[in-house]
């Protein structure tokens, strides 16, 4: 059973009925996220990072399958090479050659430190889009940040240094930078970045990892964030980006290089500017959708949660959204899964 709560109350649709690739790209990419959730969340804790991550991509290839479509993964768990099922270029959906052409950015399990631990953020997600509107992101760094929907175009910009970027949103708020409270990833490689902020006054929330849910965290007024801003993971920040770019948030991103490897698998990928600075919807074009559902209990989404009934039949309940960026939809499903 699925409970909907749609923030423009379900004014489209009747566009989702008309259009055959509206109907996969919308509710069904939640069955999706969905699945891989709740066979990640059988390991919740128990410390077996590769178990728990393997249990979602199978769950969530299986799931893929069930869909009509003729999709192709853009973003994914590696190369063929690196990767049994869900490697970059693999072909998924149930009609190849006759459904629509998509696009599927993904992360079955993202955060599988946190699934093995037992912390808060750990998610399923994907990004969908018409073919060739998701960017190749090769399996680099991504320098990052980005702001929630209503302020002006253009508010932040990665070529600018964290002072400005802050003094910018404060300004278009109507703040102090000091009030301004930025999202961060907790490692060291981002010590001088945490030290500029905070003398600045800002208050920096620190997440150990998931740095999707951390960059999701802008566009919700509840967590109080309202910038995050550090390195992270290239293909989370596709990801990342499907998402502001539904509701109408602000990203910019900027690919990092370690060693000639990563800059020829980028070539490899079609991406010759290896200084460029992509906005979000050179990220993420088209007509894009976002899908997440929580494995663990975080800001964003509630977890996956295992009870029985009065009836004594076992269920896994889940907690998604999913967002379009043609219409600004906004669904928040709650799931019942009968586990037999």
């Amino acid at each position: 059973m699925n409970t909907l709560t749609d923030t423009d109350v379900l004014a489209t649709k009747d566009m989702d009925l008309e259009n055959a690739i509206d109907r996969v790209l919308v509710l069904e990419m939640v069955r999706v996220t969905e699945a891989a959730a709740v066979a990640a969340a059988q390991l919740i804790g128990r410390g077996d990072e590769k178990a728990a991550d393997a249990a979602a991509v199978e769950a969530m290839r299986q799931a893929f399958d069930d869909l009509y479509m003729d999709g192709t993964v853009v973003i994914g768990e590696g190369e063929r090479d690196e990767a049994p099922m869900l490697y970059i270029g693999e072909k998924v959906g149930g009609a190849p050659g006759k459904g629509p052409k998509i696009d599927i950015a993904l992360d079955p399990l993202e955060g599988t430190t946190i699934t093995a631990k037992a912390g808060p953020n750990a998610l399923a997600v994907l990004a969908a889009a018409e073919e060739g509107c998701l960017l190749n992101a090769p399996d680099t760094y991504m320098d990052k940040i980005a702001v929630g929907p209503g302020y002006p175009e253009g508010v932040i910009d990665l070529a600018k240094s964290p002072t400005e970027n802050v003094t910018s949103v404060a300004e278009a708020k109507g703040v102090k930078p000091s009030d301004i409270i930025v999202c961060v990833l907790d490692r060291p490689r981002h010590a001088s970045l945490i030290a500029e902020l905070r003398a600045l006054g800002c208050g920096v929330v620190l997440i150990g990892d998931g740095d999707v849910a951390g960059v999701i965290a802008v566009t919700d007024p509840d967590t109080t964030i309202d910038m995050y801003m550090g390195q992270g993971g290239a293909p989370e920040g596709v990801l990342a980006a499907a998402a502001l770019r539904c509701v109408g948030g602000q990203f910019n991103g900027r690919l990092v290089f370690r060693n000639d490897d990563e800059k020829a698998r980028a070539k490899k990928w079609g991406i010759t500017d290896l200084n460029r600075i992509y906005k979000v919807e050179e990220l993420a074009g088209g007509d894009c959708i976002f899908a997440a559902t929580g494995v663990t209990a975080g800001s964003l989404l509630d977890g996956v949660k295992k009870r029985k009934k009065p009836t004594g039949e076992t269920i896994m309940t889940t907690d998604s959204v999913v967002m379009r960026a043609s219409s600004g939809t906004v669904r928040w499903i709650r799931g019942e899964h009968r586990i037999d």
